[in-house]
């Protein structure tokens, strides 16, 4: 079993600060003091780090060469409380001369439906999540190549859920 701890102290306001049990610290706050980021954007932030990890390293197990890979994560939140997010939609970016459009497709394909245990737990829930890619051919030849590669959540993975 994998445990993970975090420690948070209140710093005045809303300030707060997490320490987490790999000893990193993240300053958290609401709209008012504005001294750091709201939680629900560290939700939108950590799906989108673990996605981008895990694409990182399927590509780099598929010998995919590229010069830029970025992540845009857009997330809608509903008005009525509790605000959950009713939908995401996460743009992978991958940007160079040889990149192959069906190696960026399995990637996320993979990640979004086994690897990555933050969209797996949001999928889960109330949150549909639009996987989406977009490739730029660098080079002799320069193209976009954009797309959806598929669609998890809402109530999407009871196999998770025991």
């Amino acid at each position: 079993m994998n445990v993970k701890t975090v420690e948070i102290v209140h710093e005045g306001g809303m300030r707060l600060v997490a320490r987490t049990g790999s000893g990193h610290s993240v300053v958290m706050d609401d709209g008012e003091g504005s001294s750091g980021a709201r939680p629900t954007e560290l939700v939108a932030a950590a799906l989108g780090a673990c996605t981008a990890m895990d694409v990182l390293s399927i590509l780099d197990k598929k010998r995919q060469d590229f010069d830029r890979y970025a992540i845009h994560v857009r997330a809608v939140q509903r008005e009525a409380y509790p605000q959950v997010f009713t939908e995401i939609e996460i743009v992978h970016e991958v940007e160079g001369p040889g990149v192959d459009v069906a190696a960026v497709r399995r990637c996320i394909e993979l990640s979004a439906t086994k690897y990555c245990p933050v969209s797996a737990m949001l999928s889960a829930g109330a949150t549909e999540i639009h996987h989406r890619y977009r490739v730029i051919r660098t080079g002799d030849a320069p193209s976009t190549e954009e797309g959806e590669v598929l669609v998890t959540g809402p109530g999407a993975r009871p196999d998770i859920v025991d």
